[in-house]
């Protein structure tokens, strides 16, 4: 069910021309190991001025909108949480285009589902979203896409964990060290 719902909005947005990725995670699985997971989470490389088109898409696609006022829920949280009326699956469309949402969103990886193209984000991103997540289901998950993937680029996370740590005063590089060790 997963799949043919990712399917049916990877067309649409490929469509509208709405940059994205897939995140959390539907991601994980790609790189991880299998676990459930009851959600969507979708990044759009695009501001809120698409969420005309985004909500024409949700009605297109039989999703019902999870919030009375989705302007104003998008303006403050920058997400629009939606659940498909047939299987129940809550899908949440992210707005964002910082430089760095960009960047991952280019390097985003191309899955087919048949003759459809589905962005996941990079193994890389999927590893600094979950770092700056922080749960410990979210911590679990980074060590299980490390191990199973021993070549990635240490660097690039590094580099935009260093990022978020200097803007938001955390200490995300330290975690990301941590799990490293943990796994050696």
């Amino acid at each position: 069910m997963f799949q043919k719902l990712l399917k049916k909005i990877a067309y649409e947005l490929n469509r509208l021309g709405i940059p994205y990725m897939v995140i959390g995670g539907q991601a994980v699985l790609l790189y991880g190991e299998p676990r459930l997971t009851k959600d969507i989470d979708i990044t759009l490389g695009e501001g809120i001025e698409r969420l005309p088109e985004i909500k024409n898409l949700a009605q297109k696609l039989g999703f019902k909108i999870l919030v009375d006022d989705p302007e104003n829920f998008v303006r403050r949280t920058m997400v629009l949480p939606m659940q498909d009326e047939k299987s129940g699956i809550r899908i949440d469309f992210i707005f964002s285009f910082s430089l760095y949402e960009k960047q991952a969103i280019e390097r985003a990886v191309e899955v087919k589902f048949g003759k459809t193209k589905v962005k996941f984000a990079s193994l890389e991103d999927v590893v600094i979203h979950k770092i700056i997540a922080g749960r410990s289901r979210d911590i679990e998950d980074v060590k299980a896409i490390l191990l199973k993937n021993p070549h990635y680029d240490k660097n690039y996370i590094i580099k935009w964990l260093r990022e978020f740590d200097n803007s938001l005063g955390e200490n995300f590089e330290r975690t990301f060290q941590n799990v490293m060790e943990e796994i050696k």
